[in-house]
């Protein structure tokens, strides 16, 4: 396991230690959950922020061929 080296504010830090022992586990395996757990948070929204994205595109492009099918409709012959 790799380390790193990091500054939080004091209340923070204090918070975390506080909290991970009602937990009762380490100060440090409380912020690497805290970190997975923001860490799948955000793949999350940027899956679905990229969906939304791709699903406007795509409702776009269906709106552009409906259109396309209606006015072959009105006029088979254009």
């Amino acid at each position: 396991m790799r380390s790193i080296a990091l500054k939080l504010p004091e209340e923070l830090l204090d918070e975390s230690g506080r909290l991970a022992g009602r937990l009762r586990i380490s100060r440090a395996e409380y912020i690497r959950v805290a970190i997975g757990r923001m860490n799948r948070k955000t793949a999350a929204r940027l899956r679905a922020e990229r969906l939304a994205e791709l699903s406007h595109r795509v409702r776009d492009e269906s709106m552009r061929v409906n259109a396309e099918f209606a006015a072959i409709e009105r006029d088979p012959d254009a």
